[in-house]
């Protein structure tokens, strides 16, 4: 699993709407053209160990960010999903791997000059980082409501929605991602829809009836 696959396609033609993130933009503005690789759902983007190199960039389709752990379980450290930029660790190697989640499309970030990305790495960096911290106090001091909650208030703001969340990832994937069993991350699923706070129109898409309440569960 942990060797990179071959690229199904390539493609030079741009998102046609283009990041949202200034940030994002400014770094797509210093970097050379390159084509755009897709992956069919489960297939590695770059292996843990791996030689560590430039970032990239979700083109559409979600990335999720995975450790394996000494004993062999799987850990989800993070997802990355359209106009999102991951790849950025320290050091000379790349300590997590990269899979698709579903049928993705990502492209490297090779920059124009030998100096890189410049203070738009940094602002990566320094998001990243965040996340991690985010992401440890979530593990840490949250009830299995409250994490499943913070996780969909969290996809709600990033995905720019009103109401209707996108689930790309399997309930296992939330679970590995949550620190919590696949059982509990249904159950929990299942007692928001039954006190109305979201409505689970299919298995990859929450609607959200009541934001306030959602966003009071989730600290």
């Amino acid at each position: 699993m942990l060797t990179q696959l071959n690229h199904l396609q390539t493609s030079n033609t741009p998102t046609p709407t283009g990041p949202h993130d200034a940030v994002v933009r400014s770094m797509l503005a210093n970097t050379r053209p390159c084509a755009v690789s897709f992956y069919h759902p489960n297939e590695v983007i770059y292996a843990q160990g791996e030689t560590g190199g430039p970032l990239y960039l979700v083109e559409f389709g979600t990335v999720r960010i995975c450790r394996l752990t000494a004993d062999g379980r799987r850990q989800i450290n993070s997802f990355h999903f359209a106009g999102e930029v991951f790849g950025f660790e320290p050091g000379g190697e790349h300590r997590n791997y990269a899979e698709s989640v579903d049928n993705a499309g990502v492209r490297l970030l090779r920059p124009n000059a030998d100096n890189g990305l410049g203070a738009n790495e940094l602002a990566i960096a320094l998001r990243t980082l965040s996340r991690i911290q985010d992401h440890l106090l979530l593990l840490g001091r949250m009830n299995a409501s409250e994490k499943v909650a913070a996780f969909l208030v969290d996809l709600l703001d990033r995905q720019d929605a009103v109401r209707f969340i996108d689930l790309s990832m399997q309930r296992s994937d939330i679970a590995d991602y949550l620190g919590l069993t696949f059982e509990t991350v249904s159950r929990v699923l299942k007692l928001l829809k039954d006190s109305g706070v979201i409505r689970l129109p299919s298995v990859s898409q929450v609607e959200v009836m009541n934001q306030s309440a959602l966003v009071r569960l989730a600290g």
